[in-house]
């Protein structure tokens, strides 16, 4: 076997069954290194914004074993267990605002679907059973199970599944292209609440975007305008965290830089740093209240949600980010990082925009012609980043969902938080370098002028 492996030499069910994938043997800090040795430099967190510690943490690893050795594996609906209780707790303190109760569960998409639950269980607990419907943002991701594929606005992503997908409610991003103010945004919510009012649960959105449009958020306005809105129509706000959460944007959660509180936020990703799956939902005071009030009882839940094992190796990641000051690093080095990757990229006729906060930095690309427009789908940019990348050492995520209609070719970075200054200079040194090069064959290929999808 070499050190990449096809679709055609594996038993492995490849996710995309044209790409060959390094084969990698082991890690050190941020570094991958695959079975002929060659070093990859990870800027993206193991390739899911997952790996914030970097590798080989032996603490990590020894909360692991130490918690095996004593009982990996316990039902939530019949036992709980310290890690679960102290984790809780934790999760509870760091998050502060009002929030009062949390579920364990075993990924992402688990505590998305999960916060849907509770959504609706709010509403259903205190008699107000018209309410199920969820607005979001369009061009977003927050999952590939049936539940949370409808919150995404994404035909790309739906797909075939579509008949398996229950359809919500979505409003269009306030991006630089769309709507830099966000007032057309907030006008396209109060046409929704307008025609569906009665029947909205919850508003769901992620407040720093993550794969499907990297590093962005909307304006302050738009905040401000849906606390108003809450406050008038009684919906709950649900704040998507599975990447943001725990340090990613420079604080704990992404929402403790905003003028509004969620009242449900979910995270996963950071909470396990690789080291082990684990997700959790959080709830404020008056969601649990609701509840507690009425059926006492908020069924149905994942085999592994709230575990010994994963919650001993959450609980052994925080203290990790709290003794080391890692989010307080994030939230110091994130500025200069963006300025850095933006100053490496400047006069590049590809690159429309460079954005982000703390260690979360998206970089959107557009034909170069206009400066504007979606680069046309059939000069494959975003494949064309990765790969260009990868050959010069260097992993990140790029994305091209131009026919959702929303967002063209885009690329994310997410290095760990023990990134040293010169790994995240030689990240940024690297990305400039493959941008470069894949401009010099764009400029060969030449551009489509069927290019303008949107903007």
């Amino acid at each position: 076997m070499t050190a990449f492996v096809r679709a055609d030499e594996t038993a492995v069910f490849p996710r995309e069954l044209d790409r060959p994938y390094p084969l990698i043997e082991r890690a050190e800090g941020v570094w991958l290194y695959d079975r002929d040795g060659e070093a990859y430099l990870d800027a993206v967190g193991g390739g899911a914004m997952v790996s914030s510690v970097g590798a080989g943490v032996p603490e990590l690893v020894e909360a692991a074993r130490s918690q095996a050795t004593r009982v990996s594996f316990l039902y939530n609906q019949q036992f709980t267990h310290g890690p679960q209780e102290e984790l809780a707790r934790k999760l509870v303190e760091l998050a502060g605002s009002d929030i009062a109760r949390v579920h364990l569960t075993s990924g992402g998409a688990e505590a998305n679907e999960t916060a849907m639950r509770l959504a609706r269980t709010y509403h259903v607990e205190r008699g107000d059973e018209r309410r199920w419907r969820i607005v979001s943002p369009a061009q977003a991701y927050h999952g590939p199970t049936a539940m949370t594929l409808g919150l995404t606005g994404r035909a790309g992503l739906t797909g075939h599944f579509s008949p398996y997908v229950v359809p919500q409610l979505h409003i269009p991003p306030s991006t630089w292209r769309l709507d830099p103010s966000g007032g057309e945004a907030l006008a396209a919510l109060d046409a929704v609440l307008a025609e569906h009012g009665d029947e909205i649960a919850a508003f769901v959105c992620e407040p720093v975007s993550a794969a499907a449009l990297p590093a962005y958020s909307p304006p302050p306005a738009f905040w401000e305008g849906l606390e108003e809105r809450r406050r008038r129509h009684g919906f709950l706000v649900v704040f998507d965290e599975v990447v943001t959460g725990m340090g990613r944007t420079g604080s704990w959660f992404a929402f403790q830089q905003l003028p509004i509180v969620p009242d449900i936020v979910t995270t996963a990703k950071g909470l396990g740093a690789g080291y082990a799956p684990i997700g959790a939902v959080l709830c404020r005071a008056r969601v649990y209240e609701a509840v507690e009030a009425g059926s006492r009882v908020f069924d149905l839940g994942h085999t592994w949600d709230g575990a010994p094992l994963p919650a001993a190796v959450g609980l052994a990641v925080i203290d990790h980010l709290e003794r080391n000051g890692l989010v307080e690093r994030v939230r110091e080095r994130g500025p200069s990082l963006r300025a850095q990757l933006e100053e490496a990229l400047r006069g590049s006729a590809l690159v429309a925009e460079v954005r982000g906060r703390g260690f979360l930095l998206g970089v959107d690309y557009a034909d170069p012609r206009d400066g504007r427009s979606f680069l046309d789908p059939g000069l494959g940019v975003a494949r064309r980043i990765d790969v260009e990348a990868l050959r010069r050492g260097l992993i990140v995520y790029s994305t091209q969902p131009t026919a959702d209609g929303w967002a063209g070719d885009q690329t994310l970075l997410a290095p760990a938080f023990v990134s040293t200054d010169d790994e995240l200079a030689l990240i940024v040194e690297r990305m400039a370098a493959a941008v470069r090069a894949v401009e010099r064959e764009v400029e060969r290929l030449g551009s489509s002028p069927d290019a303008a999808v949107r903007g």
